[in-house]
């Protein structure tokens, strides 16, 4: 055990009291969950940080989108607005949040993109904007269990499994390891491609026998410019990401990576932090600054317009890949969809 572990066990031990009273209040019925006529499909995970909810979340838009009326529900973490909220054209990340604001960016023409807290409140209020609605997509709402999802999809990250991990604050789990035993799918995300996933299944169905186990990896798409500009043979970086270091190894392995500056997962980006970067960026002898997707849709505001258009910022788009059995595992998203429905 590190020494983070160490220290930090005894509040865990009293975290993870609380978190399994919490659970157990749930289990018995206690604390009332809700289900909804609607479909409801909860993508989460036991951890905190980034296992890629929102790539998934985004697959499953692109899967389900053409067949059902779909919408997506997100907390909308680090927005400055709050309560029940839909997103429009005059949103942006600072109202909806980054992920939100991403969804609407790339589905607000095809679907519905709702923000609120309390998610067993907010999705009537999706009902009632569109009563047709046939399927919600919750965004990181495996705790959040005062929605019964009809299908819950959890994520673990290859190098950070949930089975290796300890309770907040000694690891980075939100509640215990047998939460697992929730997910009726689990997807192992950021995967290299050649994994031993006899062993891993073996581990995860310790705790999850009944799931479904999945294994994916990150697809990274060609630089998308946010303005103007050319790429070159060297890049400057900067990132506000739960987990940076799949980014720039990926990066580091197209073009030479002159610095790489690291803010905070949701990281709120001043005027005069972006005024610094631009300084670093010309000093460090660069082509071009490359972000994350999740990063760029934080600097489309108009106060960022100016220091946008001076500069050949690129950003870096990403999806979800499985290494097999994809067409498994849309099938048994589908199947449960049409189980559903045909009660």
């Amino acid at each position: 055990m590190s020494i983070r572990n160490i220290v930090g066990w005894p509040f865990s031990v009293l975290y993870g009291s609380i978190t399994r009273l919490r659970n157990h209040l749930f289990d018995i019925g206690y604390t009332k969950s809700f289900n909804f006529e609607v479909m409801t499909i909860n993508v989460g995970n036991l951890s905190v940080g980034g296992t890629g909810k929102s790539p998934m979340i985004e697959y499953l838009a692109r899967l389900l989108k053409k067949d059902f009326r779909t919408a997506t529900l997100s907390r909308g973490y680090g927005r400055k607005t709050r309560g029940f909220q839909l997103a429009g054209p005059k949103d942006n990340a600072l109202t909806l949040g980054d992920e939100p604001y991403q969804f609407y960016r790339k589905f607000g023409t095809e679907m519905m993109v709702a923000v609120g807290e309390e998610r067993a409140l907010a999705i009537p209020e999706m009902l009632q904007h569109q009563e047709d609605l046939e399927l919600i997509l919750l965004d990181d709402a495996f705790q959040h269990r005062y929605v019964q999802a009809d299908l819950n999809i959890m994520l673990t990250e290859y190098d950070r499994p949930f089975f290796h991990d300890f309770i907040l604050p000694a690891g980075r789990l939100r509640e215990a390891r047998k939460g697992a035993d929730r997910a009726d799918i689990i997807v192992v995300t950021k995967c290299p491609d050649q994994i031993q996933e006899a062993n891993y299944r073996a581990e995860i169905q310790r705790y999850a026998p009944e799931a479904s186990v999945f294994f994916s990896k990150i697809a990274y798409g060609r630089p998308q410019a946010l303005e103007n500009g050319q790429t070159g043979a060297k890049v400057y970086l900067f990132s506000g990401i739960a987990q940076p270091g799949p980014f720039e190894e990926f990066v580091g392995q197209q073009y030479e990576v002159m610095a790489h500056e690291r803010f905070s997962d949701h990281h709120a980006y001043t005027e005069e932090e972006l005024r610094k970067i631009a300084e670093n960026f010309k000093a460090s002898g660069a082509d071009f600054i490359l972000i994350t997707e999740k990063d760029a849709v934080k600097l489309v505001v108009s106060t960022f317009d100016s220091w946008r258009k001076d500069l050949p910022l690129f950003y870096l788009p990403i999806e979800v890949e499985f290494l097999k059995d994809q067409m498994a595992f849309d099938a048994l998203i589908k199947a449960a969809i049409e189980k559903k429905y045909a009660q």
